[in-house]
């Protein structure tokens, strides 16, 4: 599921794509409409959620050391002296920290810009950050100042200028001045891209544009979000693609498929077993298909693999992690205990109890540490 990265930190990013990979094999089941969303990966958190942080230019790392975190350059030199007790990944040039139990936001020089005392702090997108005050969600704007009263129990970042947030233990969406635009109706929400968001209400999964109109209204028990103008929904007990008018693009043959990135999506043949729990993976294998729903790397890999960015993916082969480029060949031999996707040129990758980062020919930039 896409969800809001709360204290986005390096060592939860096991969690939060363990997490999504579960709620991914979960979805075959056809008991009840289910919506899964990008492949990305995501945190779960109780009270505020969405997409992992986007990338930015001149990207700082968290590391940790000491018991302390700070930040690293793409070189692995130290930018921001580990001091807080906790930090966040920076997203429009601010990132949250914490001090004690209370949560700030710093720059990248490392200075607190916005000190409060804020339960919890979110990353900025699209200018505004949540941040929970008391146990309710508002938002702030670049200077601190709370421009959204907290009064939601749960929302997500602002994409494409709206918001959605619960109210009352349904779902609906907000502008950035606060104003209800879209009026909460629904059991789950989530985010625009392009003019279209994922909703359920009730039994039913469906897109709506940004009037809250139905557009898009698939007759299937999977659905997943809009990544690159396609999006996986399952017809019957196979998985396809439709675009953004819900014209089916890539005829359902799949057993599980996944979000596009780059070009390419993770996708699943072999039979997967919803009966037992968790579901039965034993005979299933993963690939890659691109946009034509050609399979370009053949299914091979007997657990789920990441999706690519930056030109490589990590994969699983016996029981370490690598990468392999769009061709499949693999560039970073199998070493690593878990590893995770290349932001800036580097991934966070975990050797046992201990975390690093590798760049993208494999060497550590930052040394495993714990």
């Amino acid at each position: 599921m896409m969800f809001y990265i709360k204290n986005f930190m390096v060592n939860r990013i096991i969690f939060l794509l363990l997490c999504q990979a579960i709620l991914g094999l979960l979805s075959c089941s056809t008991q009840r409409p289910t919506i899964i969303l990008s492949t990305s990966p995501q945190a779960m958190q109780v009270s505020n959620h969405s997409q992992m942080p986007i990338s930015e230019p001149s990207q700082l790392f968290p590391i940790s050391q000491n018991g302390k975190w700070g930040y690293i350059n793409s070189t692995g030199q130290i930018l921001i002296k580990p001091k807080f007790d906790e930090t966040g990944q920076f997203s429009e040039e601010l990132a949250t920290v914490r001090i004690g139990d209370k949560w700030s936001y710093i720059d990248k020089t490392g200075q607190i810009v916005i000190e409060s005392d804020f339960d919890s702090a979110y990353s900025f997108y699209e200018g505004l950050a949540a941040v929970d005050i008391d146990g309710k969600m508002g938002y702030i704007n670049k200077t601190g100042k709370l421009v959204i009263p907290p009064q939601f129990d749960l929302t997500y970042r602002f994409s494409e200028g709206l918001a959605a947030v619960d109210i009352d233990g349904k779902m609906g969406y907000i502008n950035k001045t606060g104003q209800i635009v879209i009026k909460p109706q629904f059991n789950e929400a989530r985010e625009f891209s392009k003019g279209l968001a994922l909703v359920r209400l009730d039994r039913r999964v469906s897109y709506i544009n940004k009037i809250g109109q139905i557009v898009i209204n698939p007759s299937s028990n999977l659905v997943r979000e809009f990544s690159e103008g396609l999006a996986a929904v399952r017809v019957g007990d196979k998985v396809g693609y439709i675009d953004t008018t819900g014209r089916i693009v890539i005829e359902p043959q799949f057993d599980e498929g996944y979000d596009f990135s780059e070009g390419l999506a993770v996708v699943a043949t072999g039979m997967i077993s919803a009966e037992s729990k968790p579901p039965n993976m034993t005979n299933v294998k993963w690939g890659y298909i691109d946009k034509t729903g050609k399979m370009v790397i053949d299914p091979q890999f007997k657990e789920r693999p990441i999706n690519f960015s930056e030109g490589l993916a990590a994969v699983k082969i016996e029981d370490k992690w690598g990468y392999i480029n769009k061709t499949g060949q693999i560039v970073i031999e199998p070493q690593f205990d878990w590893a995770s996707i290349f932001i800036e040129g580097l991934a966070w990758v975990k050797i046992g109890e201990k975390q690093g980062y590798i760049d993208k020919k494999g060497k550590y930039v930052w040394n495993p540490t714990n």
